[in-house]
C-alpha cells in the first residue's frame, strides 16, 4: 500500500493524528511505522479535561483507561481538591483505536525519512505525499531544558487501597534530585499507579531508586500486593526554546511534530492537549487542501511559532524554578501556585493564560529574591549554552 500519509512513531502524537485525519477523510490511507514490536505498555498519556476541547473528549472517551471527576494536591502547608476532570489513555488503548479506525501500523521498522517517503532497513522504499515525523523528543541546540523524571510502578493490592481520585503531586514527600513528588493514579479500587517523579537539573534517571522510592511510599502508606507493570520517562521541561531557529533548520524532510517538535506544556510536560490540537490542524488541511508534506509544514510551523510565543511567560516560570530557587526549595513555588484561584489554574494547564493571570502569578510575596527573579528573566543566554 502505498500511503497518502506516513507517520513515523506509533505513539501519541502519531496516534491522534491518525485518528483524526482517519474521522476526517476516511477514503485517506494512513501508515504509522515504529521501531518497537508493538504497542507500549508502559505509556500513560493524562491531562485535566479542562484541557481539551469537547470534540476530543467524546473522541477518546471509549478508550480512556480511567477517567475522574476531580483530582487533588497535597504540600507540606496546603492540600486541595481540584474540581477539573482528569482522564488517561494508554498506548494499546491508543493504537488498538488507531487499528480499528482503518489506519496500518507497521512495526519492527526502522526508517529513515524524507519529504517524500520512507526508507526501510531492507532497503525498501514506502513512497507517501506528505510524511510526518512523530518520533520523539531527541537535544536540540533550539531547545534549553531541565528534566522531569519518573518511574511509576502499578500495584494490583491486595486490599482496596482507599485512593478516591487522582493525586497530581503529593509533595510532602522527602525533597531530593530537585523537586520531588509523589503521583497517584487509582485505576480501580485495587489497581494503583504509583509513580515517584523529579524535576531535575540532570537527565540521568537510576530507574532501581526511583521504583523503589516508590514501592517505599505504597509500604508507608499500607499497600501492599503484586506489580504488574511499570512505567519511566524522561521529559524536557523546556527553560528556553527558538522556534524560528528550529524550524530554519527543518525547512526540508519530514515534517517533526509532538515531544520532536518542542510542542509540549513547558512545565508541566504535558503533551496530549499539544498533540490533539496539532492533529486537528493536519485533519483540517486533509479536508480542504491536499495533504502533502510542503502543504503541512507552514501550517505546523505558524502553529508552533505561535504556540512558542504564548508560552514565553511559562518558559520564564521554568527559569525561576530551575535558575532561580535551591533545589530543595523548589516545591514551595507550586506549593504557593496552587493557592491560586481555581480557573487561573485550569487555563494554566491548557496553555491559555490571561495577561491578568500572568501578573496575578507574578504578584503579591515573590516566592523568590526580587533580585534572582530578575536575572532569570533573560531567555537567550541560556540558548547560546547550547552553541
Amino acid at each position: 500500500m502505498k500511503p497518502d500519509l506516513l507517520v513515523a512513531g506509533a505513539g501519541l502524537s502519531g496516534g491522534l493524528i491518525a485518528l483524526a485525519v482517519r474521522q476526517a477523510r476516511p477514503d485517506l490511507r494512513v501508515m504509522l511505522v515504529d521501531r518497537a514490536s508493538g504497542a507500549s505498555r508502559g505509556h500513560t498519556w493524562s491531562c485535566h479535561d479542562t484541557d481539551l476541547d469537547p470534540h476530543w473528549l467524546k473522541r477518546l472517551a471509549p478508550l480512556r483507561r480511567g477517567a475522574w471527576p476531580n483530582q487533588e494536591v497535597r504540600f507540606p502547608t496546603h492540600a486541595r481538591r481540584m474540581r477539573a476532570g482528569y482522564g488517561s489513555i494508554d498506548g494499546q488503548g491508543l493504537m488498538g483505536a488507531v487499528a480499528d479506525a482503518g489506519a496500518d501500523i507497521r512495526w519492527n521498522s526502522e526508517v529513515r525519512l524524507d519529504d517524500a517517503g520512507a526508507v526501510l532497513a531492507d532497503g525498501s522504499r514506502i513512497p507517501a505525499e506528505c510524511v510526518i515525523d512523530a518520533r520523539g523528543a531527541r537535544p536540540s541546540r533550539h531547545l534549553r531544558v531541565g528534566f522531569q523524571k519518573f518511574v511509576g510502578i502499578e500495584l494490583e493490592t491486595d486490599a482496596p487501597h482507599g485512593v478516591p481520585r487522582p493525586m497530581i503531586m503529593d509533595a510532602t514527600v522527602t525533597q531530593q534530585d530537585g523537586y520531588r513528588f509523589i503521583y497517584l493514579l487509582p485505576f480501580t479500587p485495587t489497581r494503583l499507579l504509583i509513580e515517584d517523579t523529579r524535576y531535575s537539573d540532570g537527565g540521568d534517571l537510576d530507574d532501581d531508586a526511583l521504583a523503589q522510592a516508590s514501592l517505599d511510599y505504597a509500604r508507608g502508606n499500607g499497600w501492599s500486593g503484586r506489580e504488574v507493570r511499570r512505567e519511566r520517562g524522561i521529559l524536557p521541561i523546556a527553560l528556553a526554546h527558538d522556534a524560528t531557529g528550529f524550524w530554519d533548520d527543518h525547512a526540508a524532510g519530514a515534517v517533526p511534530v509532538g515531544l520532536r517538535a518542542g510542542l509540549f506544556h513547558p512545565v508541566t510536560g504535558y503533551s496530549l492537549p499539544y498533540a490533539a490540537r496539532v492533529a486537528d490542524l493536519v485533519a483540517d488541511l486533509a479536508c480542504r487542501d491536499s495533504l502533502r508534506t510542503d502543504r503541512l509544514r507552514p501550517v505546523l510551523r505558524d502553529f508552533a511559532l505561535r504556540r512558542a510565543r504564548q508560552d514565553r511567560f511559562l518558559r520564564l516560570l521554568n527559569r525561576m524554578l530551575f535558575r532561580g530557587c535551591p533545589p530543595e526549595r523548589r516545591y514551595t513555588l507550586l506549593q504557593r501556585f496552587y493557592r491560586l484561584p481555581e480557573g487561573l489554574i485550569e487555563r494554566f494547564y491548557a496553555g491559555r493564560l490571561t495577561t491578568a493571570d500572568r501578573l496575578r502569578i507574578v504578584t503579591g510575596k515573590p516566592p523568590i529574591p526580587l533580585g534572582t527573579a530578575l536575572r532569570c528573566l533573560p531567555e537567550r543566554p541560556l540558548l547560546q549554552e547550547n552553541a
